[in-house]
């Protein structure tokens, strides 16, 4: 798994990390029950804070992409599979969109309210 950050991006690194272990996860580099690198061996790779990649696993934690396991480290839970099967179905929704001619600031509204008002219903 090849991860990439940008320390002179105005995007937080811890974003900029988890952004690229969702990418991972939904091109399918990353499947479920896989481990993730440890948050010290990635820390060191990256030249990052430890805590910078604690904060990027504990969101993905949070996102129920992956479990966190005392001495096992990060694990991609099954949820990451859902995952990339709904990017591919949002692609072809926004494909669509970009066809309409509606930019992506809007069609990412339109997305949003339409999965708040999914929870609203709930």
């Amino acid at each position: 798994m090849l991860l990439r950050i940008d320390p002179q991006a105005t995007t937080p690194l811890f974003t900029q990390l988890a952004d690229a272990v969702r990418a991972e996860v939904v091109a399918g580099r990353v499947r479920a029950g896989e481990r993730l690198p440890s948050a010290r061996e990635l820390a060191a790779a990256l030249e990052v804070n430890l805590h910078t990649v604690l904060h990027a696993y504990q969101q993905l934690r949070d996102e129920g992409l992956v479990q966190m396991h005392r001495g096992r480290g990060a694990v991609v839970t099954a949820a990451a599979a859902q995952s990339a099967a709904l990017h591919a179905d949002l692609t072809e929704v926004a494909r669509r969109a970009r066809d309409l001619g509606m930019p992506a600031d809007a069609f990412a509204a339109l997305a949003r309210h339409a999965a708040l008002t999914l929870e609203e219903s709930a």
